[in-house]
């Protein structure tokens, strides 16, 4: 689930820690992103937004994990307003 507010973009996401490799991918309604990290003392929460902040070319400062710190499924939230990442991040989670 993608969701505009005024804060940014909310996106729901099922983490997928120790893959080969850093990668975003639709499982059906599902966005799972995997992140080679292991979920250790916060590792993969710290890879999965470094993963990110590279992915859309943002802050590491403007993403946050609003829920799901120890679960696989999180809410993220994007702290962007300008309309070219907003929209780089809608069409890259849309898939």
């Amino acid at each position: 689930m993608i969701k505009v507010t005024k804060d940014g973009i909310v996106v729901n996401i099922r983490i997928s820690p120790n893959a080969k490799k850093n990668e975003i991918v639709k499982d059906g309604d599902i966005i799972k992103v995997k992140i080679t990290a292991q979920p250790i003392d916060g590792k993969a929460n710290k890879a999965l937004i470094e993963f990110l902040s590279k992915t859309f070319k943002i802050p590491k400062t403007s993403i946050k994990i609003l829920k799901g710190e120890t679960s696989k499924d999180k809410t993220i939230l994007f702290e962007i307003f300008d309309d070219e990442k907003l929209n780089n991040v809608k069409n890259v989670f849309d898939i």
